[in-house]
């Protein structure tokens, strides 16, 4: 279940790092809550999720989670440049990820 809640933690940075680009700098006010209720959710199922995992593990992937999503997401919601080299260090975030999960121990 921990991992369930940090892949849920995860993709909810993705949302709130996305979110506060359309928050304009907490200037709007519907992007700005929903920014600020992902930041608090994300940081609250890693912290459930670390209960049971390493802590190093779990905030490694949810960072990974999280970059990857961003930059993903950048690249195909915001028009950032989808070059070969940054699809390949997203991908090398990714291996990460799923290195750190499978080293675990869990």
């Amino acid at each position: 279940m921990a991992w369930v809640l940090l892949v849920v933690a995860g993709l909810l940075e993705v949302g709130w790092s996305i979110g506060m680009k359309y928050s304009e700098g907490f200037t709007r006010p519907v992007p700005s809550v929903l920014t600020g209720a992902g930041i608090v959710v994300s940081m609250l199922l890693l912290s459930y999720a670390a209960r049971s995992l390493p802590i190093g593990t779990a905030y490694g992937v949810w960072v990974g989670i999280g970059a990857a999503g961003a930059a993903v997401l950048g690249m195909v919601v915001l028009g950032e440049p989808a070059t070969a080299a940054r699809i390949f260090f997203v991908c090398l975030l990714l291996v990460s990820v799923v290195g750190l999960k499978v080293t675990s121990g869990h």
